[in-house]
């Protein structure tokens, strides 16, 4: 069974009686080629010292193979029924794709397989279903969605780290002989181990080379793995991570794994990255949201924290909306008995003390002034100081006799109990019904230590299902309300969350040198325009630091651009920055939220990327110094992505008042802040700009315009 994109090809063996396995997948092949050649091109022999047969793959790679170094499948029946061989029944086709159903009639199992491979951007989909057809209950320990085969050729493994405040760090390790193995239990998709991996060529960087990506969508726990078989064949495993007794299918019953999003370039990484980009924007996005300009976004939490004075915030949001904020989001503290992060979650209603006439008149400011109003929750978690959890202890998640982990004070209810769910949806629905509310900030803020519900039954995966429901449910009831996912900044950043919600917060660190590397890390799977991007006081208070408001102002301005700082109390010089920055931010917005990203090859020194239009018309190019160069001067600024049959006008447009440590640079010697000055593609692309010498903590903006 083949399947076809403009530069990658799919081939699945799936012939009846057999196990479904992956016979090809990388570029593009001719038309022509048969299926049979390649079968026989690939055969494989026995060995001395190993099975006298080469044993076959799977994508299940469940324990009947009998392969020594890997399962990808464990199941068992009371310690019986557990070396499972599934066999391919029947393949129902569709248009992009197909289901292959298999069975095991040993076992009294079937596992589905439901296959897409988008013909436009070669992105592979793949989700299994097992169902129990035995007389008893099944115990699920581990299933994979599904093993991958890669290339041999594919040395380096890509993963992706971090923790709070230093989201999707890059971590690039040579594979080797030993298994590759990420795993996560915190219940959410976690600050340090993102739920995604690249496995790449030695030579492959940004615009050459091959690479594979795989990306789990889902929101919990998980496990990624890569092994390197003694044969010379290599398998990605992803999949959930299931705790001890969490699975068990009476008969009848199906399991049904997350959803692995994959692809393949024969042109480097930032290719890779523009597959994905196109399946969250085609797929996963809600068009109406799509459609609609995001808008520029102010929020409270930095400016006020706990300190909720209606007069104050009102001043705040004129003052925004004098510089051109279009979103207003009033951040924790406005509920209950919520004056600091001890008290009060759980209990969704304004909260008196601070908002005598409730929120009315704050929303109603805000709206006048032609800003919409966003609303921050943190429906899954419960102060015991509460007046939720003084009425129902019962509905947190722990385990009997044992002592909860202390995490910011606050408990995880377990919103898989109908009672609870409703009782949240209440409470969130009231208030938008009340309010004329547009967005909202929806936060997850500890792990889920102890996932067990009230009859001790582990929880975490349900849970994650029970969180998708009722963000639909939501969604659902207020269509026109858009929806970020924030987990103490990134920790719930991934494309199963993206499918029921509209943007996602990257980071508690709104330090620009930080913010550099954690959106570039980001844009690996997620466009620019889901990724919030804030422009941070002065002195950020995660690290202390101090930079420029045009640094800070060109770091946010490079995805869906927001602010979280105090602006009574900013300079107003830098408030004339920030105006300038959103305005230069609205004017290419349809560019950034819409084009091509290009990341580019650069020195450490240096962070470098570039959005060119779909037809190649025009492009903004960012270019951070975010450490001293060791050279007198840095390297070339290479346009990459142009259309090299065009001419182009370059022009500087950020900052406005930049000047060079030592002058004249190819900035004023060809104009680049004024007319600017025209080139070809060719040119642009493969020669490239000399870049000036500038101090650290400098981001430059570069505008490039069709002629």
């Amino acid at each position: 069974m083949r399947f076809d994109a403009a530069d990658a090809t799919l081939i699945l063996a799936c012939a009846k009686g057999a196990p479904v396995s992956i016979l090809y997948w990388g570029a593009a092949l001719h038309a022509d080629t048969d299926c049979a050649e390649l079968k026989g091109l690939f055969a494989r022999q026995g060995m001395h010292g190993v099975a006298d047969v080469a044993l076959p793959l799977s994508l299940a790679m469940e324990p009947g193979l009998g392969h020594p170094m890997l399962h990808g499948f464990a199941a068992h029946r009371a310690g019986k029924d557990w070396g499972s061989l599934f066999e391919v029944g029947a393949v129902e086709l569709r248009e992009g794709g197909a289901k292959i159903i298999c069975r095991d009639e040993r076992t009294r199992l079937g596992l589905e397989y439901e296959i897409d491979f988008d013909a436009r951007t070669g992105v592979l989909r793949i989700r299994s279903t097992l169902t129990n057809y035995g007389a008893t209950p099944l115990d699920v320990s581990d299933m994979m969605t599904a093993c991958l085969p890669v290339p041999d050729a594919m040395t380096d493994i890509i993963g992706f780290t971090g923790r709070w405040t230093q989201e999707f760090t890059q971590e690039r390790v040579a594979r080797n002989a030993a298994t590759y193995l990420r795993e996560n239990r915190s219940g959410r998709t976690s600050h340090f181990s993102y739920p995604a991996i690249l496995l790449a060529a030695t030579d492959t960087h940004e615009s050459t080379g091959d690479a594979y990506g795989f990306h789990l969508a889902f929101s919990g726990n998980h496990r990624i793995r890569v092994d390197s078989l003694t044969d010379g064949r290599v398998l990605v495993s992803l999949g959930a991570l299931l705790l001890p007794g969490e699975v068990q299918l009476a008969p009848g019953e199906t399991f049904a794994s997350p959803e692995i999003v994959a692809a393949y370039s024969g042109q480097g990484l930032s290719k890779l990255s523009r597959k994905f980009h196109d399946h969250v924007r085609a797929k996963l996005l809600c068009p109406e949201m799509r459609a609609k300009p995001r808008p520029v976004h102010y929020n409270t939490w930095e400016a006020v924290y706990f300190d909720h004075d209606v007069e104050k915030l009102k001043e705040l949001a004129t003052r925004a909306a004098d510089i051109g904020v279009e979103r207003f989001v009033l951040d924790d503290g406005w509920f209950g008995g919520r004056r600091h992060d001890r008290a009060g979650l759980g209990d969704w209603t304004v909260s008196r003390d601070v908002y005598p006439d409730g929120l009315g008149p704050l929303v109603d400011h805000v709206t006048k002034l032609g800003m919409e109003f966003g609303l921050w929750f943190e429906p899954e978690m419960v102060n015991p100081d509460s007046d939720l959890y003084r009425a129902h202890p019962d509905w947190v998640l722990g385990l009997e006799g044992v002592e909860q982990v202390p995490f910011r004070s606050q408990l995880a209810l377990d919103i898989s109990r109908p009672e609870v769910a409703d009782y949240l949806f209440n409470a969130i629905d009231a208030i938008l019904r009340d309010h004329d509310i547009r967005y909202i900030k929806w936060d997850m803020n500890r792990d889920l230590s102890h996932p067990g519900d009230s009859s001790g039954v582990p929880r975490a995966f349900v849970q994650v299902g029970a969180l998708y429901a009722l963000l639909d449910r939501v969604r659902s009831a207020h269509p026109h309300v858009e929806i970020e996912s924030c987990s103490s900044g990134g920790a719930r950043a991934d494309m199963g969350v993206l499918a029921h919600s509209d943007r996602v917060w990257t980071s508690d660190s709104n330090d620009a040198l930080d913010r550099q590397v954690i959106q570039r890390g980001a844009s690996f799977f997620l466009p620019l325009e889901v990724l919030g991007c804030h422009v941070g006081p002065a002195k950020c208070h995660v690290t202390g630091r101090r930079l420029s408001m045009e640094m800070r102002a060109a770091t946010a301005l490079m995805g869906h651009m927001g602010l979280e700082l105090n602006l009574l109390t900013e300079r107003a010089a830098d408030l004339d920055v920030l105006k300038n920055a959103i305005n230069l931010h609205k004017i290419h917005r349809a560019l950034l939220h819409n084009g091509d990203l290009y990341r580019l090859d650069s020195a450490p020194q240096l962070i470098a990327s570039g959005v060119i239009a779909r037809d190649k018309s025009e492009a903004l190019y960012s270019v951070a110094y975010v450490a001293s160069d060791a050279k007198v001067l840095p390297g070339r600024l290479q346009f990459t992505g142009l259309d090299p049959q065009r001419s182009y006008k370059l022009q500087l447009v950020w900052p406005t008042n930049w000047l060079p440590i030592k002058g004249p640079s190819a900035i004023e010697m060809l104009d680049l802040k004024g007319k600017g000055a025209i080139f070809s593609g060719t040119a642009l692309m493969h020669g490239g700009l000399q870049l000036p010498h500038a101090f650290p903590e400098t981001c430059l903006l570069f505008y490039v315009a069709a002629i």
